[in-house]
């Protein structure tokens, strides 16, 4: 995978300019470091910020993250160093650049996606059945929902022409009624950063990468940056049972994250996010070659709504969260068989990407055969104690 991960294709394209920070992990301390990029140069900030929540947390976020700190080495070493397969595990290498943050996701956010998730439901997970069921339901709804805004009048019009032809479903009520989707993608500590694998179920033959934006907020519901995610789909599994959602989308490296966070500041802003187009390509082993991209300036729901519903009063993040912003990418194109769309094989390589925010890049393997997860918060916490940073 190292021919795929560079430092002019990961990092964004103004880089010289953006406040890039993130988690790297030190053999040496057997534990993780919280970091600042600054002119190519990778800085340990972790006495000033002994985690992201502390980063994300300050009055001044951006400020913190020009704190002194030694060296860990360049950019350039630390990316050579990402892929996972071929890892000197003697050298750094990069993390998710999220820690006790909840992993949080936003569903049904573009009518692209709304639809392949009906198309899933009404399937049952039988890809076979796709394409028929996808021109029943744009024959009655059209393919083109995208001036609907969710709880209003017209959505509740669309609503009842689809419950009088027993079409309704519960992606729908998601994608344009009044309440957002917002799930758990995965625990704290879970996600895996660039050059990670990347896990699917093994029990899964209908699957695909989820392109994202991925905000981070703070404890009082502050957005203060953006980085890339990838939230890893299992529709055959889904479109068996939504009560399956826990199975289709957290699973063993199930959520890559990366690869650095970019902070809010002059340089960059949440409606320099509301104007980014995220592109998708995956290269199989086989020669297959998919692409696509998600245009954020097609989210049905404004970023600061989806936010808003996931922090309130009503519940509480003390360490803040990472929040997937859901995707329009939707891949139909085939793979394996005429009719039966795209899925995953092992060795794929997915790299998302975006101008302001670098690249994301994963290999494929399933869950059971990617690294376990043993590093949790417990251990985080033991670990920086060790080291007297807490």
């Amino acid at each position: 995978m190292k021919q795929y991960i560079s430092v002019a294709a990961s990092l964004p394209a103004d880089a010289d300019r953006a406040t890039l920070v993130g988690r790297v992990w030190l053999p040496q301390v057997e534990g993780p470091a919280v970091v600042a990029l600054r002119g190519g140069q990778v800085i340990d900030i972790t006495r000033a910020a002994p985690t992201i929540t502390d980063l994300i947390s300050a009055a001044d976020p951006v400020a913190l993250a020009k704190s002194d700190g030694p060296v860990i080495g360049s950019i350039a070493d630390l990316l050579a160093n990402a892929d996972e397969t071929g890892r000197d595990t003697s050298k750094p290498w990069p993390l998710a650049p999220v820690d006790l943050q909840a992993v949080k996701a936003a569903g049904v956010t573009f009518v692209a996606s709304m639809l392949e998730r009906v198309i899933e439901e009404q399937a049952r997970g039988d890809a076979t059945k796709a394409d028929a069921i996808r021109q029943r339901i744009v024959s009655i709804i059209g393919d083109d929902l995208a001036a609907i805004r969710p709880g209003s009048a017209e959505a509740q019009r669309i609503k009842d022409v689809l419950l009088s032809q027993n079409a309704w479903s519960q992606y729908l009520e998601v994608g344009i009624g009044p309440d957002a989707e917002i799930f758990t993608k995965a625990q704290p500590m879970a996600a895996v950063g660039t050059g990670a694998e990347i896990g699917l179920h093994p029990a899964s033959v209908w699957n695909n990468p989820e392109p994202e934006v991925v905000l981070v907020a703070n404890s009082r519901g502050a957005i203060v940056g953006a980085t890339l995610g990838n939230d890893v789909n299992l529709r055959d599994v889904e479109g068996r049972s939504a009560l399956l959602l826990s199975k289709a989308k957290d699973n063993n490296a199930s959520c890559a994250i990366g690869p650095l966070l970019r902070l809010f500041d002059q340089s960059f802003s949440l409606d320099d996010v509301r104007k980014m187009d995220v592109g998708l390509t995956v290269k199989g082993a086989d020669g297959f070659v998919l692409e696509g991209h998600s245009s954020i300036s097609k989210i049905s729901r404004d970023p600061t709504d989806l936010v808003a519903q996931t922090i309130g009063p009503e519940h509480q993040y003390p360490d803040g969260f990472a929040l997937f912003l859901g995707t329009m990418f939707a891949p139909v194109k085939d793979r394996d068989a005429p009719g039966k769309g795209f899925t995953h094989h092992p060795g794929d390589v997915v790299t998302i990407a975006a101008d302001k925010l670098g690249a994301l890049v994963n290999v494929v393997t399933t869950s059971d055969k990617a690294p376990e997860w043993t590093f949790g918060v417990g251990d985080l916490m033991r670990n920086l104690a060790q080291r007297g940073l807490l």
